[in-house]
């Protein structure tokens, strides 16, 4: 099971289900497992990494393991969500389970597929969803805040919470997401606890026409580009309906479909990494004539920390890590070749693991 949640949303109608499904079915899901109607889907896929194809074969692996992301359908949000609107209540408490959102955004014009709103404007379609986020985060904040002014009159430790909680509540006000907010780490680690929806990390997920993909600027993704831009949000286009074409192909058939669009990598493939730098995450590698493994770990984790990843008997034991750049270990023919280049470094509990660094767990039993 993957670590960390995204969870997609969107107005209905803008080709959520199709990328979700040409993402779980075109990227080797590791589970999907749907619930009914009103419960999300949720499908963990394959992070595709090709530093894992060049270590297996210097290892010469049996098998390769890439890291996983797990991503969540959640059912069309619609105006008046936060009111308990269309299931509302439900959808939203689907988010608040997630470690991030991505919104997909309809940026193409189509006859066949109506409008929900019956006109195009996605910079509009935006904001009516975090505009229910917001609203939804305004009820949990009031409610909060009422509790702990009470509490505050007897524990005045509590007055600097109450402080903080007033600030969200004005910032709210003006219809802006908490992750607009200029905080202190100790700020953040206080307003954790409360799970505000829109203190998540957000990607926007232009979906646009066909005839537009491998265009440097696309009018409507521009206007989604400067509303991103405001918050510090970044901002994919990709073509939801070649995607899907593309998750019906075989793999080995992929590239030269690709080439004929213009494309070096799938929207999707770029998404799926774009999602997994959002989580905070990378990856450090191991690598043996068993398998070539992609580990997922949040950016920042100790060494000590990747081992527990691993097994926690490597954690309880843990003697020292052996570590080499990815770059070391290819450019000196592996893990023998590294050494004797003197790349090898031993590294303590407390070593800071970076993406890429391929390592080796030293334990006592």
């Amino acid at each position: 099971m993957a670590g960390l949640s995204c969870g997609i949303v969107g107005l209905p109608n803008v080709g959520k289900s199709t990328l979700f499904n040409a993402l779980t079915s075109g990227h080797a899901p590791a589970s999907n497992y749907p619930f009914c109607t009103i419960d999300p889907n949720v499908g963990v896929v394959e992070v595709f990494d090709p530093r894992l194809e060049v270590l297996a074969k210097l290892s010469k692996s049996d098998k390769i393991v890439y890291a996983t992301t797990e991503f969540v359908d959640i059912a069309g949000l619609v105006e008046g969500a936060s009111k308990g609107e269309g299931l509302g209540n439900a959808f939203l408490s689907h988010i608040r389970d997630t470690d991030a959102i991505v919104q997909v955004v309809r940026c193409f014009e189509s006859e066949d597929i109506v409008h929900v709103r019956g006109r195009l404007n996605p910079v509009e379609d935006i904001e009516i969803i975090n505009l229910e986020l917001v609203l939804a985060d305004l009820a949990t904040c009031e409610s909060n805040l009422s509790k702990i002014e009470k509490q505050a009159k007897i524990k005045k430790e509590l007055q600097e919470t109450v402080h903080l909680l007033q600030r969200v509540k004005e910032h709210l006000d003006k219809g802006l997401p908490v992750r607009a907010m200029e905080l202190t780490h100790e700020e953040s680690v206080v307003l954790s606890t409360y799970r505000f929806l829109t203190a998540k990390k957000v990607l926007y997920l232009c979906n646009i026409a066909e005839e537009d993909l491998g265009k440097e600027n696309v009018p409507l993704v521009e206007q989604v580009k400067a509303y991103a831009a405001k918050e510090g949000s970044e901002v994919l286009a990709v073509c939801a309906s070649v995607e899907s074409e593309i998750a019906q192909l075989p793999k080995e058939d992929r590239p030269a479909f690709l080439a004929t669009l213009g494309l070096k990598e799938s929207g999707l493939t770029r998404f799926i990494k774009a999602s997994f730098h959002m989580l905070g995450l990378i990856a450090f590698l191991t690598t043996g004539e068993m398998e070539t493994r992609a580990w997922t770990v949040v950016r920042g984790a100790t060494a000590v920390d990747a081992a527990g990843k691993i097994h926690t008997d490597i954690q309880t034991g843990f003697v020292r890590a052996e570590v080499i750049a990815y770059e070391d270990f290819v450019a000196f023919g592996g893990r023998v070749g590294a050494k004797e280049a003197g790349k090898a470094r031993a590294e303590g509990k407390d070593y800071i693991v970076k993406d890429g660094d391929v390592i080796l767990f030293l334990h006592s039993h």
